[in-house]
């Protein structure tokens, strides 16, 4: 199935998109089906079970607040960011929620949040079961969601319909030499083939403009992470660096001065600011996911501020080969870094960015191609490990560096003149593969790798 650019870009709020996004949005669909069914005022009380990786890091990824603000019926898109740590020390302080902002239950952490760090279910590590009871102690409703990467959640059971997505859509694709083949047979690049398939959805305005909220929002998430200063939050008393490096940097030579891989600063502090502004629970996009939400915008950045020929459309370009590359990740492989580890977040962000980079820098729909297998093979087997279960070391400087090698993957594949061993598709399938045979203390349970080596640091610290 081929998916819309808005599948992959989403505007949302950190630390992560599987383990905030997802279960905020889960939760809120649970109470919607409750008041669907008209049984809503009968609720007493909810119980909320995690199961896998939403128990192992889930406090200190923010599910436990995501999942207590989706009941009270808020969005990821519509959450007022600087309210939540007050909204939820309100609703714990009170043992009260507002379901929907309408039912007011008691509720209590220890008796009605469970967590099942030991237990995974069948199909997807990230878990959430939801039970809502009546006064006399009856089941009202029960369902299961997986939370299956970058804010995406599906629930267990749900009717699927039998029409695709891709109905409709004048070049349908779900592999990158299917993709290819539509760019040959039309003589589009892959932008061009990816923005057809858009304005078959809606309105050429309405993808313009969705376009420039995502692209502004990525550049109001960069300033803010490069004027904020502090400690981030969750325990490890880890010190943000954009602010300071933004002034180091704003005071040496220009960009054309004495070191010419300046711009290789610049990259890497977009994607510092952009990670530690996840981190603190800001407003970022998801690209493809929050933990690697930094790596996208940094190299963006990087084409509009370095490269002469830059403008507005070559931006929508880019945003929608990323997404066409992004999605062939989603539908034949996984975003998921509690389903692949890290490969599946920092690596395809990594080669979203380098095949996006290399369109709009002049490069062949073959060289597109090759540019994004090189930014993935060179981040297979890569774990997701995070120290104390958050979403920071080694996660933010991982954008910065996933970021310069999509820089070098794009240039290394327009020297070049697309032809290569190693397909897209093989890479894909390599990831896939990899991140099965892949150990589940290395898939965002935080219980081996950098998460348990890592020396006087708490394995178990406060939800952030």
């Amino acid at each position: 199935m081929t998916a819309s650019v808005f599948d992959l870009f989403r505007i949302g709020i950190g630390p992560s998109s599987s383990h905030t996004v997802g279960p905020m949005r889960a939760a809120r669909s649970f109470v919607a089906a409750l008041d669907a069914d008209g049984v809503l005022g009968d609720v007493t009380r909810v119980v909320v079970d995690l199961y896998g990786s939403l128990a192992a890091t889930g406090p200190g990824h923010g599910t436990p607040k995501a999942v207590l603000l989706g009941l009270e019926g808020e969005t990821p898109e519509a959450v007022e960011v600087g309210a939540i740590p007050s909204r939820v020390a309100r609703i714990r302080e009170h043992a009260r929620l507002n379901l929907l902002g309408r039912r007011e239950i008691a509720f209590a952490r220890e008796r009605d949040l469970h967590f099942h760090g030991e237990e995974q279910l069948a199909e997807h590590p990230n878990g959430l079961r939801f039970s809502a009871f009546g006064a006399d102690g009856g089941l009202l409703r029960e369902a299961v969601y997986l939370s299956i990467g970058g804010g995406a959640v599906v629930e267990r059971g749900a009717k699927i319909e039998v029409a695709t997505a891709d109905e409709g859509l004048p070049y349908p694709f779900s592999s990158a030499a299917e993709l290819l083949d539509r760019c040959a047979a039309s003589s589009l690049p892959i932008s061009g083939v990816m923005r057809a398939n858009e304005e078959a959805r809606r309105s050429p305005q309405e993808v313009h403009d969705g376009l420039a909220e995502i692209w502004t929002t990525m550049q109001v998430c960069v300033e803010n992470g490069c004027r904020s200063e502090g400690v981030l939050p969750g325990g490890l008393e880890l010190r943000r660096r954009a602010a300071t490096l933004h002034r180091q940097l704003s005071g040496a030579a220009t960009e054309g001065g004495v070191d010419p891989l300046t711009a290789l600063d610049w990259v890497g502090l977009y994607a510092l600011a952009v990670n530690e502004e996840n981190a603190s629970g800001g407003r970022v996009v998801t690209a493809p996911t929050n933990g690697a939400a930094g790596i996208v915008p940094a190299v963006l950045h990087y084409y509009v501020r370095w490269i002469p020929t830059a403008d507005a459309q070559g931006v929508e370009r880019f945003l929608l080969v990323a997404a066409a590359i992004g999605s062939l990740y989603k539908e034949n492989a996984s975003l998921s870094g509690a389903e692949v580890g890290c490969q599946g977040e920092v690596g395809v962000a990594c080669s979203m960015a380098a095949g996006a980079l290399a369109e709009v820098l002049g490069g062949t729909p073959r060289q597109v191609e090759n540019a994004a297998e090189i930014g993935m093979e060179h981040n297979l087997g890569l774990t997701c490990d995070p120290v104390g279960g958050l979403v920071q070391v080694p996660c933010i400087e991982r954008n910065a560096m996933g970021a310069v090698k999509a820089i070098t993957a794009a240039r290394m594949a327009l020297r070049g003149d697309g032809e290569h061993l190693v397909s897209l598709d093989r890479v894909i399938r390599t990831m896939r593969d990899t991140g099965r045979d892949m150990a589940s203390k290395y898939k965002e349970t935080a219980l081996g790798g950098l998460a348990v080596t890592t020396l006087d640091v708490p394995v178990n610290v406060v939800e952030c």
